[in-house]
């Protein structure tokens, strides 16, 4: 019985996730398979990738084939490198304990790739918001400079109305001073 490591999409309609499968060659894409090896969700970035290393070693040196999206997944979790590494071992190359060195070193340097692309990320996001930020201080400025002239321009109206009205009631007052203000002092001045 031929089986293919490859993946059974999963999700919603335009959200795929997938499960990381080995399965027989004829089954369907989503139908039964023999083995569940980890998940992989493609709508983050940097892409996550649960596998069971171990697992999928194994069903690499039974004999299975990855298909060419499912053996990129493999090879940048690890699995293709510890797979190679077992064949040295086997081989006679080098010692498990080499072996495990190696493997080791690998999945150290592949997680501090990893951060810094995360952190590059992170990095850049934050920028985007602060240009975007500086944008709209701009934007705001112009409009606050267009609308000063509009606002000069009614402050100005606002200050020649109070100064007409102003001169209006100092005009007024002397009239009125002129003029007696109660009937009882018009009575005395007529008398």
């Amino acid at each position: 019985m031929p089986v293919k490591i490859r993946l059974q999409r999963h999700g919603k309609k335009g959200k795929p996730f997938y499960w990381v499968v080995a399965a027989d060659v004829r089954a369907k894409r989503d139908g039964k398979y023999l083995e569940k090896l980890g998940t992989y969700n493609p709508n983050t970035n940097p892409a996550t990738i649960n596998l069971d290393i171990d697992g999928s070693v194994k069903w690499l040196q039974n004999g299975a084939q990855p298909t060419d999206t499912a053996r990129a997944i493999l090879s940048y979790s690890g699995v293709m490198m510890k797979h190679h590494l077992a064949v040295g071992v086997r081989k006679g190359a080098m010692t498990e304990e080499q072996a495990e060195e190696k493997f080791n070193a690998w999945l150290e340097e592949k997680k501090q790739k990893i951060q810094d692309k995360k952190d590059g990320l992170s990095k850049a996001e934050a920028e985007a918001r602060a240009k975007a930020l500086e944008a709209e201080k701009e934007v705001s400025a112009k409009r606050a400079a267009a609308a000063l002239p509009e606002e000069e321009v009614a402050e100005e109206a606002a200050e020649e109305t109070a100064e007409a009205a102003t001169e209006e009631a100092t005009a007024e007052a002397p009239a009125e001073e002129a003029a007696p203000a109660t009937e009882e002092e018009a009575a005395k001045e007529e008398e």
